[in-house]
């Protein structure tokens, strides 16, 4: 039997003590798990950055809302009202100092929708426009006669044309009406809350004015209130 020589034996050992060699696919492996580790990190991060600038947003805006609901409690109610009829749009300015309690009704009217929909069932030339839920003929008879009148009228008058106002004398079921004048009419407080002015639009006021009518000035065509929306500044 043949003796193997030392130097043969120690490469022998090399050899099986050596590190074994790693294969492709447990490189490509390892890989795709860091990878998905790498991706699954950056994934969280993004959305919990995300969700820091929605929640740092929302503060923002819950803040500025605040404020502004601050401020508009601080001028107490809206200074205009946009009326928009089927004729165009008007204008209006509220006069919440002179008559606050009127301008607090017709707020609470606005936001409960009670003009959309009203018709301007009397229209008086030289006189005024009237919108109003209710439709009777007692209710703007004396309104008839004193248009009738004052248009023979060449008098300085104590009312300047455009006013709006309401009905002092509320009629069942009608909540709140609106006039608005379309000429100068002298003791316009016996009948009429004033509480706003027309500051821009008095051109519709004038084109609802022209509408033809029959013998109690009710409109032949309607013409209505669309909506009316509050502004706190234009």
């Amino acid at each position: 039997m043949a003796k193997i020589k030392p130097q043969a034996l120690l490469l022998q050992s090399k050899k099986k003590k050596g590190p074994s060699r790693v294969s492709i696919p447990t490189i490509m492996l390892y890989g795709v798990i860091v990878a998905v580790m790498v991706f699954f990190l950056f994934a969280t991060y993004r959305h919990w950055s995300r969700r820091s600038i929605i929640q740092t947003h929302d503060d923002l805006s819950t803040s500025e809302g605040e404020n502004s609901f601050i401020e508009h409690k601080e001028s107490d109610a809206p200074k205009y009202a946009f009326i928009s009829t089927s004729k165009g749009s008007i204008t209006v300015e509220l006069y919440k100092d002179g008559s606050p309690d009127i301008v607090d009704e017709f707020v609470d009217f606005c936001q409960k929708g009670h003009f959309k929909g009203m018709q301007f069932n009397r229209v008086i030339k030289h006189f005024v426009i009237h919108g109003s839920k209710v439709d009777k003929l007692d209710a703007t008879e004396d309104w008839t006669s004193r248009g009738k009148h004052y248009s023979r009228l060449d008098t300085s008058l104590k009312h300047e044309a455009f006013m709006l106002g309401t009905s002092k004398t509320k009629h069942e079921g009608g909540g709140f009406d609106l006039f608005i004048t379309t000429a100068p009419i002298p003791d316009l407080n016996d009948k009429i809350n004033v509480f706003g002015r027309v500051i821009k639009g008095e051109d519709i006021v004038q084109e609802i004015e022209e509408v033809d009518t029959d013998d109690h000035y009710r409109p032949k065509t309607p013409v209505q209130i669309n909506e009316v929306t509050l502004k706190y500044n234009i």
